[in-house]
């Protein structure tokens, strides 16, 4: 194996003992101060104000009042400290409201997914990718399995419609934390009304379904119209299984 494949085995290695492993004091150097928790929540602070552009091991270590090098012997790198963010920012996945099917478990899991995502912007990009999930990140596919286990789809299938939710809650998170002040539908509203100002007769059908959503109230429903058409349609698909 070359020298790119054994340190990136040895960085998975690392990633998987310290997401995993159970926690253990630094083997050197003086009576150990921190706890993985503690490091990973300086990292979330110094991350939801600056976002991972604004993350350093020096911020982290400036703020937990220790030595750079001090903070090494915790965590070997920025990578591990950006793994154990994102495991306590996601956190444990939510308990499924009482009584809820498979679908309401679903919308329940989707939106609390999309709150996560909507506290840790930086998230957004730092959960895209092959890479080593803890056990809090799984907890939360497994929830989403678990619900739709019993209506008839495969295992792939069932992975699939998580994907599509993390997806749709992924994306909407993304486009609103661009525009802290809009909504989506009204960033695209503002924006459009000015474009399409002396320009109707070319763009007739875009102004009327943007005065036909002023007038039915239809703004500001991304999240909610997403999760049910996409509800809607795995619904339909667990028909096919149970004619």
């Amino acid at each position: 194996m070359d020298r790119a494949g054994t340190a990136g085995a040895a960085d998975r290695r690392t990633l998987h003992e310290l997401l995993w492993g159970t926690p253990s004091a630094p083997r050197r150097g003086p009576r150990p101060t921190l706890t993985l928790p503690a490091i990973a929540r300086a990292g979330i602070a110094i991350a939801d104000a600056d976002g991972l552009d604004g993350l350093t091991m020096h911020r982290v270590a400036e703020s937990l009042d220790v030595t750079k090098m001090a903070l090494y012997r915790y965590v070997p790198g920025r990578a591990e400290l950006v793994a154990l963010m994102i495991e306590a920012a996601v956190g444990a996945p939510p308990v499924p409201p009482p009584g809820a099917d498979w679908r309401g478990q679903l919308d329940h899991w989707a939106r609390q997914m999309y709150d996560r995502f909507r506290r840790h912007p930086w998230a957004i990009t730092a959960t895209v990718g092959a890479r080593v999930m803890g056990p809090h990140e799984l907890g939360w596919l497994e929830r989403a399995v678990a619900a739709l286990t019993g209506t008839g789809l495969n295992g792939g299938e069932m992975l699939d419609v998580a994907v599509l939710l993390l997806g749709h809650a992924r994306n909407l998170a993304q486009q609103v934390s661009a525009m802290p002040t809009d909504t989506p539908e009204q960033a695209m509203e503002s924006g459009l009304a000015s474009l399409l100002r002396g320009r109707e007769d070319q763009f007739p059908a875009v102004l009327a379904a943007v005065a036909s959503a002023a007038r039915h109230a239809a703004q500001d429903q991304a999240l909610d119209f997403g999760l049910a058409r996409i509800l809607d349609g795995v619904d339909l698909l667990i028909q096919t299984r149970h004619p």
